[in-house]
């Protein structure tokens, strides 16, 4: 049972790799596909990303009831976890509710209405044209997202942390510049680069193998934001495993 949706979605992928037949159209699609999944993001991440910041610096400092601890850890604990685990995942996570179910939607519904049967009976390659532009995109365009998201919850936690006395300004900077290791930007944006792509390739599987109507449609694109979502955890734990 799980081979079978596994081997359809491997074929997929290589027909969508498959050499393109005029790059001028696909570069028109994936420019299109850059704006709707990075710029038509940037609203939420920022928003969520203020407040994980926020929530992050207040919550450590609540745990932080211990004199003998320096208030300063405060800020690399907030730097820490916003590069390693909370922009890459959350960001990851609210994207595939978003960009996610909007492309299985959008490719579902080309496949019920035979749109997709129209592009093959052409001769285009249909997978190639639909979902390689939306890949392309989304891997160049999730780790800026990503990048600022974290700039935006470390910003955030600066302001709660000052704003409700928990952590003095100079303190918080002086962790957040203190014991930085580079090594956390390069596990930040592998995890953002796989995250973007398993949104991307899943939600489209599961909108160009759907059949039937319009409910079908419906449920295959909150099929494809589930399976992202336990894909995208699921692919955290091992790169966390394999590079830490």
């Amino acid at each position: 049972m799980f081979f079978h949706p596994l081997g359809k979605y491997i074929l997929l992928l290589i027909a969508v790799f498959r050499k393109p037949e005029k790059w001028n159209i696909y570069r028109k699609e994936i420019f299109r596909e850059m704006n709707s999944i990075g710029v038509g993001s940037v609203g939420i991440i920022a928003i969520i990303s203020v407040f994980l910041g926020m929530v992050t610096t207040v919550q450590t400092a609540f745990q932080l009831v211990s004199d003998l601890v320096p208030r300063s850890i405060i800020g690399s604990i907030v730097r820490d976890s916003t590069i390693l685990e909370l922009s890459p995942t959350i960001s990851a996570i609210v994207l595939a509710g978003k960009v996610g179910s909007s492309i299985s939607s959008q490719i579902g519904t080309m496949r019920v209405t035979e749109q997709i049967d129209a592009l093959e009976i052409m001769g285009i390659n249909s997978p190639g044209y639909l979902i390689l532009p939306k890949i392309i995109a989304a891997v160049v365009m999730v780790p800026l997202l990503v990048i600022i998201s974290v700039g935006l919850s470390v910003w955030g936690g600066y302001l709660a942390g000052t704003l409700s006395g928990a952590v003095t300004a100079y303190d918080y900077l002086t962790g957040l510049t203190s014991e930085f290791v580079p090594f956390t930007v390069t596990v930040c944006m592998v995890k953002s680069v796989l995250f973007a792509f398993i949104i991307t390739s899943v939600a489209a599987y599961q909108g160009f193998y759907t059949n039937g109507g319009a409910l079908e449609v419906g449920i295959s694109s909150t099929r494809a934001v589930v399976v992202s979502c336990i894909m995208i955890l699921f692919s955290d734990y091992v790169v966390a495993q394999l590079l830490l």
